[in-house]
Parts: C-alpha cells; sequence; structure tokens
C-alpha cells in the first residue's frame, strides 16, 4: 500500500498511512471472516483506505474505533454495512 502511494508521489505519511491500514484491516477482521479486502484511492493530496470484511451484513459497532483512527491521523473515517460485508475507511491528507 505504502508502494503504491509511493508509485503516485506521496511519501510523506508513510507511518500514519501503515497505522490506519493496519487498524482497519484489524476492525474488518474483527468480524471473524477469513477474507479482507484493502482498496486504496488518491484524490488531489489524500488518499482513501478501504477495508471489506465480506461477512454478510452485520450491524456497525463503534467502540471507540473511530476515534482511534482519528488519533493515528485520519482527516475523516467512518464504517458501514452493505450485503458484501463491512466497510471501515479512513482518509488521510498527503
Amino acid at each position: 500500500m505504502v508502494l503504491q502511494l509511493h508509485e503516485w508521489g506521496h511519501r510523506e505519511r508513510d507511518r500514519r498511512a501503515t497505522d490506519l491500514t493496519e487498524l482497519l484491516v484489524r476492525m474488518a477482521a474483527a468480524d471473524g471472516g477469513r477474507q479482507v479486502s484493502v482498496q486504496l484511492a488518491d484524490q488531489g493530496q489524500q488518499a482513501l483506505i478501504v477495508a471489506l470484511s465480506h461477512r454478510p451484513v452485520r450491524p456497525v459497532v463503534d467502540g471507540g474505533a473511530l476515534l482511534e483512527l482519528a488519533g493515528l491521523g485520519a482527516a475523516s473515517c467512518g464504517m458501514d454495512t452493505a450485503e458484501d460485508g463491512r466497510r471501515v475507511w479512513a482518509v488521510l491528507d498527503l
């Protein structure tokens, strides 16, 4: 993920990007599935990092996770559920 950000010309936020990605993956994996997908996009001077749990629709439970994402440097963050699983995401200013 960090290598892709480098290819796109963003090198300033490696630690924050890694920390946010690790937490997003842990949050998605906590749903109990055996598969987690991570997606990355950039626009302007921001990166969007999304983790998808691939578990059937489950209620959104925060438990302070959004505050933890914000504490790691997310400019914005959130979570939602859909038929394909729970999505957790964070936007990082680059």
